[in-house]
């Protein structure tokens, strides 16, 4: 059946059709190899132990070429026509690089190669490589033997030899490629000095012209020395590509460096291989490794999660660190700093008792869905900015800067971590809980009972309170039903991680864009405020820009997202711990003391509690796991510190409430 099959292919080749027949026919031949991995299980007389199907396909097919000259002359014929009329260095120099020197212009190319169809009617090989394999191919050619490999070189040799003619063309268009991105001003800028000042992508045009003549003239001793210089070259740049990457975590980090970067890197990886090619005496094997290297970036370039998390990955490693630096105070590790942080918290619960009856009164006011949500969002805004100035504390606010904080107590991905390193991470937990343990309490302890006082002073001053009984029974009746409750609580905590990724960006934002020497030193700024309370405001401004992202973001996004998911029809809706407190404080102070008898009272109790867990647990676990995943905390070291983790809770719950005793 394959013969007959393989009969009928080699009768519709045609050398003389149009272009696009002809890709279509080679093709076809590719399916037909690929055809056989279905038929690996049926006993096959020539076949060898292990051996793929499409490797005795493709013998299969050298053989009868072999034994029928006219059947050779077809193939051969269609082969030449390929390498004549098809551009085959694009396939070395382009394939697997963008063509668009950003990362999201990458992203969408793998979009449009994932969901678009491509088309035979091209001359760009790096584009006709997508419609001839897929990356399941990596695994039959990889396997292809020796003596098949040279046969099949042999054949590829006799039809023109259009590939190897395009190396050095290819060379010489990633080498202009690398010194392109070498010189452009994100890159050139951050380099270090004295790595720039050698210049070593000028080099890049004078080592490769060296190369090509010495190729050509088939100065074989010259050629090796030439490829020894500019791999010297290579190596000089990628010492200066390597060099940004530590002044990234000092002046910020950008996405579209960050993928410059390892797209340079890449398009050196290629020269190299290239070069391997160029100057073996027997290429065979080299061209074999060269063909496996392209199939596996074919696999990766049609891969969207894998670009973002490749690029993102030191994005996330240098936001955590930062926010790592702020959430250093939010850490309990003594009875002192526990005390000091019962009184910080209980600053912000006074606070957020007022936000509590401005809510009430944005909401009584009767504006729409939107500009409720906005004013609504506003008025915990300015609450939050409020705090972070008084130097208090929202409880909820704190997971999401001490995970990271956590984490980069943690090894990077290829080091172990030793027993003292988890347990010391245990302890930086078990801080964290206890330090949530107070913070929450003080808020509360204050915020409710506040609410209530100043319920109860309306009553007797003005003869009602400032909240009303109907505003109150809404309320009951909302927070009671637990089950809405615990949905809107962990939707809470999604957005407390979120603004802490806000902080994180706005912070990297104003140091890429140097922000604070700006507002020092640019003249129209220093006219207006004055040299002095310029330097002021930079200080200021690069101190406290990510807890002002944080907590504006934070707020209009406890204001704004609800009304905006009511808008397509989705009823959420938040749960702030405190804020629920304050608000079921204003319900008491409202209906009477008699509510405590009604069961919806105590579930609104209940919830709060869920509330209070679910608000810290969501937003810390998304915060720590983007932590671990940025630093590639393998599963083996993350089941070890779950591990000591639930050991620390068997023998020492109380860690985790209280700081130990003489601290």
């Amino acid at each position: 059946m394959a013969a007959w099959d393989l009969t009928a292919l080699v009768n519709a080749a045609d050398a003389k059709a149009p272009l696009a027949e002809r890709h279509l026919w080679l093709a076809r031949l590719l399916e037909w190899l690929r055809q056989g991995q279905a038929e690996q299980r049926a006993p096959v007389s020539y076949a060898q132990p292990g051996t793929p199907m499409p490797v005795l396909r493709l013998r299969l097919l050298l053989n009868a070429m072999d034994h029928e000259p006219a059947l050779r002359v077809q193939v051969q014929g269609m082969l030449q026509a390929f390498w004549s009329e098809t551009d085959v260095a694009a396939l070395f120099a382009d394939f697997g690089f963008g063509s668009r020197q950003s990362l999201w212009g990458e992203f969408l190319d793998r979009l449009q190669r994932r969901w678009l169809p491509g088309t035979p009617e091209t001359s760009d090989v790096a584009a006709l490589f997508d419609l001839f394999f897929d990356p399941g191919d990596l695994v039959w050619i990889d396997a292809i033997d020796d003596d098949t490999r040279a046969r099949l070189a042999h054949l590829l040799a006799t039809t023109g030899g259009g590939a190897r003619a395009a190396l050095l063309p290819a060379i010489t268009m990633l080498t202009s490629a690398v010194q392109a991105a070498g010189y452009a001003p994100a890159l050139r800028q951050r380099m270090e000095p004295a790595l720039a000042k050698l210049d070593p992508f000028r080099q890049l045009t004078l080592a490769v012209d060296g190369l090509r003549v010495a190729v050509l003239e088939g100065r074989q001793d010259d050629a090796l020395r030439e490829a020894a210089y500019l791999r010297a070259v290579l190596d000089a740049c990628g010492r200066a590509t390597d060099s940004i990457t530590a002044q990234l975590e000092t002046s910020g980090v950008s996405v579209d460096i960050v993928y410059e970067m390892a797209s340079l890197q890449r398009r050196a990886e290629r020269i190299e291989q290239l070069l391997d090619c160029v100057l073996a005496p027997e290429p065979v094997a080299e061209w074999h490794r060269l063909v496996v290297e392209l199939l596996r970036v074919l696999g990766q370039t049609l891969g969207v999660r894998s670009l973002l998390s490749q690029h993102y990955g030191l994005l996330a490693r240098l936001v955590t660190e930062r926010c790592a630096e702020t959430g250093e105070h939010y850490i309990t590790r003594n009875r002192a700093e526990y005390r000091g942080m019962l009184r910080s918290a209980a600053g912000g619960g006074m606070v957020l008792a007022a936000t509590t009856f401005a809510k009430f009164a944005i909401a009584g006011i009767g504006l729409t869905a939107f500009w409720t949500g906005f004013w609504s969002g506003a008025n915990y805004a300015l609450s939050f900015v409020l705090v972070m100035l008084m130097h208090w504390t929202v409880a909820t606010k704190q997971p999401a800067m001490t995970a990271p904080a956590m984490a980069a107590a943690l090894p990077t991905a290829g080091e172990e971590t030793s027993d003292e390193a988890i347990e010391g991470f245990v302890d930086r937990v078990a801080q964290l809980i206890r330090s949530q343990a107070a913070a929450i309490a003080g808020n509360l302890m204050i915020c409710g009972p506040l609410v209530l006082g100043l319920q109860l002073l309306a009553t007797a001053v003005a003869g009602a309170p400032l909240v009303g009984k109907e505003s109150a029974a809404y309320v009951l009746h909302s927070m009671a039903q637990f089950g809405p409750t615990v949905i809107f609580a962990a939707f809470t905590g999604v957005l407390l991680f979120a603004s802490s990724l806000a902080a994180g960006w706005a912070e990297n934002w104003f140091v890429f864009h140097r922000l604070e020497s700006a507002i020092a030193m640019n003249p129209a700024i220093v006219a207006r405020l004055g040299a002095t309370r310029a330097r002021r405001w930079a200080v200021w401004w690069r101190a406290n820009v990510s807890g002002v992202a944080a907590n504006v973001s934070l707020g209009m996004m406890l204001g704004l997202v609800p009304a905006l998911a009511g808008f397509v029809g989705l009823g959420l809706d938040v749960r702030h711990v405190t804020l629920s407190t304050g608000q079921l404080g204003a319900a008491l102070g409202a209906l009477g003391w008699s509510v405590l008898s009604e069961g919806a009272f105590w579930w609104c109790v209940v919830g709060i509690a869920a509330t209070g867990v679910l608000n810290v647990g969501v937003s810390f676990w998304l915060a720590f796991k983007v932590a671990l995943n940025s630093r590639g905390v393998r599963m083996k070291e993350r089941k070890r510190i779950g591990a000591a983790l639930r050991r620390r809770m068997r023998h020492a719950p109380m860690s985790f409430v209280l700081p130990p005793k003489g601290d």
